[in-house]
């Protein structure tokens, strides 16, 4: 359809969309390495980090290598890994197991990823980078021959009917020499770019799993500054790949979630539930008891690895970060591959010539970044298997440094989930009563400081509603209303309709966690992008 809008440009040497760890660091890098590259970084949120979420326990050797002295300027949330646990737990108690490998931290920080980032952004701002939160990349552009010049950002001021209303701005388009991507896991013109470029022809469809947070206050007589604790088994059951963090912060501060595998089978699991209940078990709940939450959130966090790793340039475009699938499942750790990524791709541009992405995917292989990726490769997709096999496998690529002659195979995490039919074998789950806050999902939502203007267009298309009400109910039972963290999605009674029901999106609620664009089993939700500035905005998570 032909855009008759009239509309203003931007032109940059490089548009970075996204300002996460990844997209901040290259364009810190790019600005240190040829200064007269003109760049900028759009950022849907509000503010920079209002929209980031992760554990987060970063390895610091990337961050050395960008920035040298940041030590003296830290991250206002910033704590020394100093001891780690690992717990196996069963409904009523725990067995503490030898700290795996890749999960020791002595040497590592606590950080909230938030908080790195917005420290990131002015440190590129003061390098000339010019950095526009609120503003959402909608579209992205294309010349004559199909080569990707740019990004269009998303109009402003348009009603829930399509209407313009009085604030209406039409979005400008910024072009560029070379746009990279920088979204985060799921993006959503990444999606669009993947399959107008083929770019996982040669890969196993990319997975993922839905982490929940909180952030905890507590007397600080609990807290020991730079504990981490993480564990597996209860309340997920042996198929279900779940498991915890908990890593004690300073002044009495604790930042605790639940990571719950989107490959999971049964149709009525309810991840963000299972992460309430966790925090009910006696080895947690005590911790917790008589403190408050300062925030909550929830992202998709993506677990593929190296089999399901795309091709990360096209023509006029490159992928970084989450992004391209860069997260180290088995050590929990995304930020320095992001980093890495992001430093690596700068150093590429400004090596070629106009700024090319050609060459970009085959620099990325032969790096540290996918080496990483390659010796873990069969750890995660073990547990497919369900948990007791996963931890053989794991131990076992652990002992020969993934040399396995084998790589497993990833598949669609929404090809997993059985029907209810063929369901009954599975355990009925016994989510127990909640005794500490938030007790229902909306007042969740509401630790989120999630906004959106009600009168915009929905942003979470649904293909056909129709097959919510015929086959999705009789087949899955309407999973969405429970893997959802945000009670976004409803099945409400309707007289008028054939079925007596239809199905309602209370996309005020979304926390842009995109569980739904991933997990629906039909594939027909797509999560595309609200005005600029909607959404959560997180505070220190």
């Amino acid at each position: 359809m032909t855009d008759t809008v009239e509309r203003d440009q931007m032109p940059y040497d490089v548009v970075v969309v996204g300002a996460g760890p990844a997209g901040l660091s290259f364009a810190i890098r790019l600005k240190q390495l040829n200064p007269e590259i003109s760049v900028c970084v759009i950022e849907k949120a509000s503010t920079v980090g209002a929209q980031i979420l992760s554990g987060a326990v970063i390895e610091t050797g990337p961050l050395d290598a960008l920035l040298p002295d940041w030590r003296s300027n830290p991250p206002p949330v910033c704590v020394d890994a100093l001891e780690d646990e690992f717990w196996l737990l069963s409904k009523t108690g725990g067995r503490k197991l030898p700290v795996p490998p890749g999960m020791h931290n002595k040497g590592n920080v606590i950080v909230s990823l938030g908080a790195l980032c917005a420290w990131l952004a002015p440190q590129a701002e003061a390098l000339g980078v010019e950095i526009f939160p609120g503003f959402a990349a909608a579209e992205t552009l294309y010349d004559d021959t199909g080569r990707v010049i740019g990004v269009r950002i998303g109009d402003m001021g348009i009603a829930k009917d399509g209407s313009h209303k009085g604030s209406y701005t039409p979005g400008i388009d910024i072009v560029a020499k070379c746009t990279v991507l920088a979204e985060g896991a799921r993006g959503s013109l990444t999606k669009q770019l993947v399959k107008r470029f083929g770019l996982d022809a040669e890969s196993d469809p990319q997975a993922y799993s839905i982490g929940i947070k909180e952030l905890w206050q507590v007397p600080e007589d609990r807290v020991t500054p730079g504990k981490i604790v993480h564990t597996l088994g209860w309340p997920a059951d042996s198929q279900t790949y779940g498991g915890s963090f908990l890593y004690h912060l300073d002044k009495g501060r604790i930042a605790l979630g639940y990571v719950s595998g989107l490959d999971y089978q049964d149709p009525e699991y309810k991840p963000w539930e299972a992460f309430q209940q966790w925090k009910a078990h006696p080895m947690i709940a005590p911790l917790l008891e008589g403190g408050s939450i300062l925030s909550a959130g929830a992202r998709a966090i993506v677990t593929g690895g190296f089999q399901s790793l795309p091709r990360v340039e096209m023509p006029g475009a490159l992928l970084i970060g989450d992004t391209a699938g860069l997260l180290n499942v088995p050590k929990i750790k995304g930020t320095h591959q992001a980093i890495r990524s992001g430093m690596l791709a700068a150093e590429h541009l400004v090596a070629s010539d106009e700024l090319s992405s050609a060459g970009f995917d085959a620099a990325l292989r032969a790096s540290p970044v996918v080496s990483e990726l390659r010796s873990v490769r069969n750890i995660k997709p073990g547990f497919k298997k369900g948990l007791w096999f996963g931890m053989a496998n794991a131990a076992w690529e652990t002992l020969i440094g993934g040399r396995s002659p084998w790589t497993l195979k990833v598949t669609p995490d929404w090809s997993s989930l059985k029907r209810v039919d063929e369901a009954g074998a599975i355990v009925p789950r016994d989510y127990v009563t909640r005794t500490l806050a938030p007790r229902d999902r909306l007042q969740g939502v509401f630790y989120a400081s999630t906004a959106h203007d009600e009168d915009q267009p929905i942003h979470l298309h649904v293909a056909d509603t129709n097959v919510c009400v015929t086959r999705c109910a009789e087949e899955y039972n309407n999973p969405c209303t429970r893997f959802c963290p945000a009670g976004v999605y409803e099945m409400v009674e309707d007289t008028s309709a054939a079925s007596g029901k239809r199905l309602q999106i209370n996309a005020a609620n979304c926390v842009h966690c995109k569980t739904c664009d991933i997990k629906d089993p039909y594939q027909i939700i797509n999560w595309v992008t609200p005005e600029g500035g909607s959404g959560p905005n997180y505070q220190n998570l």
